[in-house]
């Protein structure tokens, strides 16, 4: 991940953490480990794993308050839970994570996409149009009604 994205925390939704983030964090984890030999064998240490790396992160963005922070911020937690042999993991906390990256799509996933917008579209304007025959129906229905008052 580039330096001006994003790593966001919302509010809590779903009992599991984002794949798109565990795979952000372990991506970046393994590419440290890749660069830096002393990393390596931190980022090894049997008992860490990164579920609890994702919950301890996790846990120190819900007390900072915050809900958003750079990149570097969230993999700086992930680095510090894997270089701490004491540390409090915390309790898993229910939520969703929105990771800003990229996505690049194959040609056959563009027109699927492409289809499937189309058809929604589609089903969208054809409710439409039911809904104002139904209405005029309606007004016609009434309109034919005799009023005593």
């Amino acid at each position: 991940m580039s330096k001006n994205k994003t790593v966001t925390v919302a509010k809590p939704e779903s009992a599991k953490v984002s794949d798109l983030f565990k795979v952000a964090i372990r991506n970046f984890l393994e590419s440290q480990a890749q660069k830096d030999s002393l990393f390596a064998e931190t980022f090894a240490k049997p008992g860490k794993n990164i579920d609890d790396c994702c919950t301890y992160i996790l846990n120190q963005v819900k007390a900072s308050g915050c809900v958003g922070f750079a990149d570097d911020e969230i993999f700086g937690m992930a680095m510090h839970y894997y270089d701490e042999d004491q540390i409090e993991v915390g309790k898993p906390i229910n939520a969703r994570v929105v990771v800003n990256h990229v996505v690049e799509l194959t040609e056959e996933e563009k027109e699927k996409a492409k289809q499937a917008a189309f058809d929604k579209a589609v089903a969208e304007k054809q409710a439409q149009l039911k809904k104002r025959a139904e209405t005029a129906a309606q007004k016609k229905a009434t309109s034919n009604e005799l009023s005593l008052f």
